[in-house]
C-alpha cells in the first residue's frame, strides 16, 4: 500500500475536507471497498463524497488485469462520468507517472486533479467517521468511540489476521500443508467470534462498531465464494447460530445488505481467479433471500446505532439490486 495520503479536517497532508471534491472508487465484489462504503452510508456522506464502481471483471491491458469502468456499473463509453478514466490505475499514474506496482480498491480520487489520494482502506473508514464530521448526517453513529478503541483495534487486528485474510490464505495456499495450517486457523477463528456473539449482539456489545463493519463483508462473502471457491468448507456461515443470525442482522440494518451486491460478488470470484477456476463457470447459488429471514437477535439486547439513527436509502445512482424475501 503506498498511497496513505488522509483527507483531514485541517488538511494536513495537503487534501482538506471538502463537500464534492473527492470520489471514492470501488468495486462491489471486494470485501475492504464494501467496508468504505457502509461507513459512507452510515455516516451519511452519499451526496458529499461521489461513488464510482468498477466492473465486477477486471479488463487486461497490457499484459495485466485492472479495475475499468463500463457501461454496466454506470459508465457509457467505458469512461468514468467524473473523472473521464477508463480504468483505476490512470488516476495513480496521473499521481505518479512512474508508478510500477499493483492497483487495489477503494480508492480516494482528488477530482480536480484526477489524482488519487489514497488506497489505505483501514485509514479510509476510520476518517469518515471523524476527520468528516461536519459533514455527518444527523444521528450518524460513533463507530469508532474513544473508551473502547483499544478493544476495537485488537478485534479488528485478530478479525483481520485469521478471518478476513484468512480465506484467501486458504483459498491461495500454495500447499497441502500451507492450506491445512490455514484453513485450521481460519475456523479456529470462527469459533471463537461464535462463543463472542452467543454472548452479545454485536462484537463490542450493544451497539455497531467499526469492528462489526470490517468483520461483515467477510461473513457476507463466505457461503457464496469462500467456501466453494476458497476450500474453506470445514463449516458453512449457515452452520453457525450465532454468526450467521448476527451476518443477517447486520445485513438487515440499512448500510449493510444494500451495499452488498451478490452478483457481482459470485462474477468476480468465479470469473477472475482463473488459476483455481480455470473454467470460469459461476455458481448460483446460494439464495441470498435467505439473508432476509427473522434473526432474532434483538432479543440480546441493544441496537445497531445506539442513540443515533439508521441512514436514510441510498441515491438511486448507488443502490445495488434488491434481495426479493422468500
Amino acid at each position: 500500500m503506498r498511497f496513505v495520503d488522509r483527507v483531514t479536517a485541517d488538511g494536513a497532508d495537503g487534501w482538506p475536507v471538502e463537500a464534492g471534491r473527492y470520489r471514492l472508487v470501488i468495486n462491489r465484489a471486494c470485501p475492504w471497498a464494501n467496508r468504505t462504503v457502509i461507513v459512507r452510508r452510515l455516516m451519511g456522506l452519499d451526496e458529499v463524497i461521489s461513488l464510482a464502481v468498477t466492473d465486477p471483471i477486471q479488463e487486461l491491458i497490457a499484459g495485466e488485469v485492472h479495475w475499468v469502468f463500463t457501461a454496466e456499473t454506470g459508465s457509457p463509453g467505458g469512461l468514468d462520468p467524473v473523472l473521464g478514466v477508463h480504468a483505476l490505475r490512470d488516476s495513480y499514474l496521473k499521481r505518479d507517472p512512474d508508478y510500477d506496482g499493483g492497483v487495489s480498491v477503494p480508492g480516494l480520487v482528488d477530482v480536480p486533479s484526477g489524482h488519487l489520494v489514497s488506497n489505505d482502506y483501514d485509514q479510509l473508514t476510520l476518517d469518515f467517521g471523524s476527520e468528516w464530521k461536519r459533514f455527518h448526517r444527523e444521528g450518524a453513529p460513533d463507530l469508532y468511540p474513544e473508551r473502547q478503541r483499544d478493544e476495537i483495534d485488537s478485534v479488528n487486528e485478530f478479525v483481520y489476521r485469521d478471518v478476513a485474510n484468512g480465506v484467501y490464505r486458504s483459498g491461495f495456499a500454495p500447499s497441502q500443508a500451507s492450506y491445512d495450517r490455514a484453513v485450521r486457523i481460519l475456523f479456529d477463528g470462527l469459533d471463537r467470534l461464535e462463543d463472542r456473539l452467543t454472548r452479545q449482539r454485536y462484537l463490542l456489545g450493544d451497539h455497531v462498531t467499526e469492528a462489526d463493519v470490517r468483520l461483515f463483508p467477510t461473513l457476507a462473502r463466505f457461503d457464496a465464494v469462500y467456501h466453494g471457491h476458497f476450500k474453506c468448507n470445514v463449516r458453512k456461515l449457515i452452520e453457525y447460530p450465532a454468526l450467521w443470525a448476527y451476518a443477517r442482522d447486520l445485513f438487515q440494518t440499512p448500510g449493510f445488505g444494500d451495499t452488498t451486491h451478490f452478483d457481482h460478488i459470485r462474477r468476480h470470484y468465479y470469473g477472475v481467479h482463473t488459476a483455481i477456476n480455470p473454467t470460469r463457470v459461476v455458481a448460483v447459488g446460494p439464495d441470498p433471500a435467505a439473508w432476509l429471514t427473522p434473526h432474532f437477535r434483538e432479543q440480546l439486547g441493544g441496537s445497531p446505532f445506539g442513540d443515533g439513527t439508521p441512514p436514510e436509502p441510498p441515491p438511486a445512482i448507488d443502490r445495488v439490486p434488491v434481495v426479493v424475501p422468500l
